[in-house]
């Protein structure tokens, strides 16, 4: 039975386990990986403050030094998860276009 991931943002899923927070289909040629360096309390709650954002490569035939194709520190989920998904776009059209190319 496939996996139905029970969170999406704009379409592609987004799972957590503890501090590690995945986006994308693994499915794809390139998914955003984010984990929560640090956190802050607001109201009694517990919120996520600098988080490390990679944008990595599913292909698991390259080491996990040539996966990595960008990375930055951002502060609060919000700016992590936006610059994300603008990796993710930008790598995915990249990819399609180099599989189109390439036929």
């Amino acid at each position: 039975m496939a996996f139905t991931p029970k969170l999406t943002y704009k379409g592609r899923p987004l799972v957590r386990c503890k501090n590690d927070i995945y986006y994308g289909d693994l499915s794809d040629p390139f998914v955003i990986f984010m984990q929560v360096l640090t956190t802050k309390e607001e109201n009694g709650v517990q919120m996520a403050d600098r988080i490390h954002v990679t944008l990595l490569s599913t292909d698991t035939t390259k080491s996990p030094i040539e996966r990595m194709k960008r990375q930055s520190d951002k502060n609060g989920l919000w700016s992590a998860l936006e610059i994300g998904c603008i990796w993710l776009e930008k790598a995915l059209l990249e990819a399609k276009k180099e599989t189109a190319e390439k036929k």
